[in-house]
């Protein structure tokens, strides 16, 4: 995979919750989508690309669950996060304001649900003419079937699919 260019890739963790990161998950744990997207996350940074996190409220109710914040110490200073109260993360959120003002073009997607959060997320940002890589390694589902749908069948056709460790940037923005 070639590599990306920081001024213009975006990477958008969707749902790493405490309360999400903590169900049992497939192919692989929270913890470990967890320690994956960290790792991105500090390629984004080390090269001066933005860093953009999403998590979802329920609506219509006094006060979110337990474990609804994102896992400390994903966040880093002066990263935006936007709370989407769908499956998907542009609707009423101004996420796609957000990334056209940061001049976002591309977006490298992980987190929780790859099938779910991770997925309509990115049909809609499709939708909207993004370029989308996905980081395989960097999401899970509730079932590994679940999430090798979306990898396997879905995915392709959207972007591309790569692991962490083939996503680079072509370096300080």
């Amino acid at each position: 995979m070639p590599a990306l260019d920081p001024g213009r890739t975006a990477l958008v963790l969707v749902d790493l919750m405490e309360r999400i990161v903590a169900l049992p998950l497939a192919p692989r744990s929270g913890t470990d989508v967890l320690a994956a997207s960290a790792r991105l996350a500090d390629t984004f940074r080390d090269a001066g690309a933005p860093v953009v996190h999403l998590r979802v409220e329920r609506p219509n109710v006094e006060n979110q669950p337990p474990g609804s914040e994102l896992v400390p110490d994903l966040v880093g200073d002066g990263e935006p996060v936007v709370v989407k109260r769908t499956i998907g993360g542009f609707q009423d959120t101004g996420l796609h304001e957000l990334l056209s003002g940061l001049g976002a073009t591309t977006l490298v997607f992980g987190g929780i649900a790859t099938n779910l959060g991770v997925e309509s997320t990115a049909r809609a940002a499709g939708d909207l003419g993004y370029d989308l890589v996905f980081a395989e390694d960097a999401m899970a589902a509730l079932t590994a079937d679940e999430h090798r749908a979306s990898v396997d069948l879905d995915f392709p056709r959207l972007g591309t699919v790569a692991p962490v460790a083939a996503i680079t940037l072509d370096g300080p923005r």
